[in-house]
């Protein structure tokens, strides 16, 4: 670990920054990206826009439409839906039916196949169920081949392959009080009932273009990170691609994907322009391969006990030790570890602030040591606090801005202009382009029946989005009133991790649970009460006060609604503020306590 990324051992002297101008620095660069459109910004992907979708995976599938009853349909084929089968299959259920729009299970994972695609929370903690599939990664950060493999592999030994519904899109879900099941449309002409739902959409499922004036109007070569286009770049999810050798690419987005595309974009072309609005915080990443050693010497009960401790630390919590010991770990864990933190809620808040002032110098300092153009350097530093995006751990991709051929417009926080016939204007200037790729991430705070491509209707013909309008209602995040046999797995009202795995797992074993309750009890119909329902949101909403005031300081970004954090509902949407942890300990204590308190089962 190099001394910039050393963990700081400051307890209470005198920082060495001024915090006020900090925080002054913040608000400034805050302020020049706020806008009135916030998520409205974004284009969806229909339309003219439609072929942006397109699987460039796998050729289509022909099959006839289904009309039957199945007891149970997970819809997703991502981690979440993944989790969902094999959780109920240990609880014993044996008529499974998924349905995923994209072409074998994986999810964000079956998409996301650009070059350089991997996890950047360690792979030991992210791949599910690794002690249950016996497989162990073969390095810390686990590359998109490998991860889209071991979604295969979970899907193989659940026998979720049997009744799976590939290339299929839901089209609407609708409750029949007579049947006492769902009745599923399709985009396929399937017209079948299910018994019980398991909604595993998952958060990053649908890509979103920016609405940029003129961006039907490129002549060149276009395409979204989501479905590259390796027939025009050449090579593969590892790079070398060497069809972009005579090139000229402009690449949208400073996200995560950016990160990790972007030093083999900048290795390849004849000449990359990475456009920036707001630059991303990159720390080490330093993957290495994984000690056999080690992994033999593995008991029972490791990747759980991993997960927790990792989501323990990063939640701010205590932990005798660092088990992961990675970026992550270090930016709470080890930085908070050494500091007071006792006194006052604003004591507590002052002392993190401080801390994540200390870690974003260091974040600056190292793209000053590592960018060789001085005024480079200067546009790539991050003027935020560390989550109000989510942190990138990269060891390419700031060197990759010392090549010749590269060249990062920054736009100062406006954004790119427009977009010509010929190429993107930024700045006033037209960079002239063969090729546009769009890493412009997924749809997040747009309405959910956006997100997910369908709508569901409850009892009495109720749509969920129409409930959900003032804001996001369930008990535990899982169920909500009036919508029976329904189970949502989802980032809403649910403790919170930077490992997303661990919280879908807690969800699916939650879930799992309840269903297996309602089968040994022979129940047709499960709800909850409206009581129980508004209990939990208003402890949801009581614990997320001091996350809303962190947000509205944030710069905007896909956490804070793009810089519109509206009070109520943003804290009724977002997660359960004491994290997955907290959370964890409330549903072990509900399952502990056998009453099953505020579901109904009939």
């Amino acid at each position: 670990m190099s001394e910039l990324n050393a963990p700081s051992q400051t307890t209470e002297a005198t920082p060495a920054f001024d915090p006020e101008a900090l925080r002054r620095k913040y608000r400034e660069e805050r302020d020049k990206r706020l806008r009135g459109d916030g998520n409205a910004q974004y284009i969806e992907l229909k339309d003219e826009f439609g072929h942006y979708l397109d699987d460039p995976y796998v050729a289509p599938v022909v099959r006839s439409p289904k009309t039957d009853t199945v007891e149970f349909l997970v819809i997703g084929g991502g981690f979440a839906g993944l989790l969902a089968g094999a959780r109920l299959r240990g609880a014993g259920a044996k008529e499974i039916r998924l349905i995923e729009k994209g072409g074998d299970f994986g999810g964000t994972w079956y998409w996301n196949r650009y070059p350089g695609a991997a996890c950047d929370t360690e792979a030991y903690i992210y791949l599910p169920l690794l002690e249950e599939t016996g497989y162990i990664p073969t390095e810390k950060y686990a590359k998109a081949p490998e991860i889209l493999a071991h979604s295969r592999r979970i899907g193989e030994q659940f026998d979720l392959y049997r009744d799976v519904l590939f290339q299929t899109q839901i089209t609407e879900l609708r409750w029949n009080a007579r049947a006492s099941a769902w009745r599923v449309r399709t985009d396929r002409n399937d017209k079948f009932h299910a018994r019980f739902v398991v909604m595993a959409n998952g958060p990053l499922n649908r890509p979103k273009l920016p609405g940029v004036p003129g961006i039907g109007s490129f002549e060149g070569h276009s395409f979204h990170t989501s479905r590259w286009d390796y027939d025009y770049t050449g090579g593969n999810s590892y790079g070398n691609l060497e069809k972009l050798a005579d090139k000229r690419v402009g690449v949208i987005g400073t996200g995560a994907t950016a990160v990790q595309c972007v030093p083999h974009l900048g290795a390849a072309a004849k000449a990359l322009y990475v456009f920036q609005r707001t630059p991303s915080s990159i720390d080490v990443r330093a993957n290495r391969p994984t000690d056999r050693a080690w992994a033999e010497s593995l008991e029972p009960g490791w990747q759980r006990r991993r997960m927790e401790n990792f989501s323990t630390i990063t939640g701010g919590g205590f932990a005798e030790e660092d088990q992961v010991m990675d970026g992550w770990t270090e930016i709470i864990g080890k930085l908070l570890r050494n500091r007071n933190m006792k006194g006052t809620p604003a004591d507590i808040i002052r002392t993190i602030e401080m801390a994540d002032f200390e870690k974003m110098e260091q974040i600056r300092a190292r793209a000053e040591a590592v960018v060789n153009d001085p005024s480079t350097a200067e546009a790539l530093k991050p003027w935020y606090r560390q989550f109000c995006k989510r942190p990138c751990f990269h060891d390419e991709y700031l060197q990759t801005f010392n090549r010749p051929g590269v060249t990062l417009v920054d736009t100062d926080g406006k954004g790119i202009e427009r977009i010509t016939a010929r190429g993107i204007v930024a700045g006033g200037r037209e960079y002239e382009l063969d090729c546009i790729i769009y890493a412009s991430g997924f749809e997040v705070g747009t309405p959910m029946e956006r997100r997910a491509g369908y709508q569901v209707y409850g009892e009495g013909g109720v749509a969920l989005s129409d409930k959900w309008r003032t804001g996001v209602s369930t008990l535990y995040g899982m169920q909500t009133s009036g919508f029976p046999n329904l189970l949502i797995m989802g980032l809403s009202q649910v403790g919170g991790s930077a490992n997303i795995p661990h919280v879908i797992d807690v969800q699916a074993r939650h879930i799992a649970y309840i269903l297996k309750a309602a089968l040994e009890r022979q129940s047709r119909r499960i709800d909850i009460t409206r009581e129980a329902e508004e209990a939990w949101v208003q402890k949801v909403v009581a614990a997320s006060v001091m996350s809303l005031e962190f947000l509205q300081q944030c710069t905007p970004g896909y956490y804070n609604n793009e810089g519109q954090p509206q009070g109520e509902l943003i804290r009724r949407n977002g997660a359960y503020a004491p994290g997955i942890m907290a959370f964890s300990r409330i549903l072990d204590e509900w399952r502990a306590e056998g009453s099953l308190a505020g579901v109904e089962f009939h």
